[in-house]
């Protein structure tokens, strides 16, 4: 399969957007607020087309921020993203419009081998040298040679030479299950090599998705400083590396990254999102509406706060991609009717501080 030469631009980006409220990120890029994601759903061929549509009708209506993993659905989301993005392209979309982020730390499987979740393992993996059993921490890798490994499978699956955004993916894992030691220089070696794919052409920029680490405090055995690994990228990759992103949860379900200060910079504890800002990183939440959870019920006030939307869903993702220092709130999207719905808000200005004070306080009392 021929990949799709090109990347993301900040000319590509701003003319896709133009018009449109637009954030700027990753080094000049213009951004939608809103960024869809491909977590959920079966591995079959009916989501498969579900996330074409989705992401087509996402593309067409001012979302030009794409968010997977290869893990995902067993690299069958890539695949579906990889689908749309070529017709896409065939249909006059402009490569250097669109935003495309994948991930790489969980051992991914492949639709082939669903039955026999070892088989990926030991031939793709184990057999050829990418991995040792050593470097397996609870279905988790983070190892230079897996890294690149992943990255080239990803770049098939979406049929691109270049990955915008190319993350490590949940090393909380990894530091929950090693020594700091093993963890850092483990950590080192990772970024050495995701400065060298970035030097090759195979990503844009590198970042970390994460769960708990970078929202839970210090004291928290999970806890990983983002100030510290910020130091340690610029140890590897000097004052231009390519260390850009992070993404974590935030919602009203998931405050943390707003409400609580899990992270020390320059002798005082911030929030997640205050801190990646004060270090020049873009940020993006994952589960934005809890993954459905946060579609109804919520309690009467927030209607009351934003009376102009049509239900919890958009007062919700509205909360969320309003909040200061978020650059995208991204969800998942796999039905072009939710994805009209949630892009609507891409028409409504953000929240004002003091409304969005207003419903913090009342998810937190």
């Amino acid at each position: 399969m021929d990949l799709a030469p090109g990347r993301a631009t900040p000319q590509g980006t701003s003319a896709h957007l133009a018009g449109r409220r637009a954030r700027l990120g990753l080094g000049g890029l213009s951004l939608s607020s809103i960024g869809m994601g491909t977590y959920l759903g079966p591995p079959d061929e009916a989501t498969d087309r579900l996330y074409e549509a989705a992401a087509f009708e996402a593309l067409r209506l001012g979302c030009n921020v794409l968010d997977c993993a290869i893990n995902y659905r067993f690299q069958r989301s890539e695949r579906a993203l990889g689908s749309a993005l070529r017709g896409a392209l065939a249909s006059g979309l402009d490569r250097e419009a669109v935003v495309v982020c994948t991930k790489a730390g969980f051992i991914p499987l492949d639709p082939e081998t669903m039955q026999d979740p070892n088989r990926y393992l030991h031939t793709e993996l184990l057999a050829p040298g990418v991995l040792s059993f050593e470097d397996l921490t609870g279905g988790h890798a983070m190892t230079p040679r897996f890294l690149r490994h992943q990255a080239s499978c990803s770049r098939r699956n979406l049929g691109l030479e270049t990955l915008d955004l190319f993350y490590l993916h949940n090393p909380d894992v990894q530091v929950r299950g090693r020594s700091s030691e093993d963890f850092w220089g483990r950590l080192r070696a990772c970024l050495e090599e995701l400065e060298s794919m970035a030097d090759d052409g195979w990503i844009g920029c590198y970042g970390l998705a994460t769960w708990n680490a970078l929202r839970v405090l210090p004291e928290n055995p999970e806890h990983l400083s983002l100030q510290r690994v910020v130091d340690l990228a610029r140890e590897v990759g000097g004052e231009g590396h390519r260390f850009r992103a992070v993404q974590a949860p935030f919602s009203l379900g998931m405050p943390e990254a707003l409400a609580a200060s899990t992270q020390e910079l320059d002798g005082h504890r911030v929030p997640l999102w205050k801190a990646a800002t004060e270090l020049g990183l873009t940020t993006f939440s994952s589960v934005s509406l809890g993954q459905g959870a946060l579609a109804s019920g919520l309690p009467l006030g927030l209607s009351q706060a934003m009376p102009d939307l049509p239900g919890d869903a958009a007062r919700a993702l509205q909360f969320t991609r309003s909040a200061p220092g978020l650059t995208t709130a991204l969800v998942g999207m796999r039905n072009p009717d939710h994805v009209r719905a949630n892009l609507a808000l891409l028409t409504f200005p953000e929240l004002k501080p003091e409304v969005l004070e207003d419903c913090l306080d009342l998810v937190l009392s």
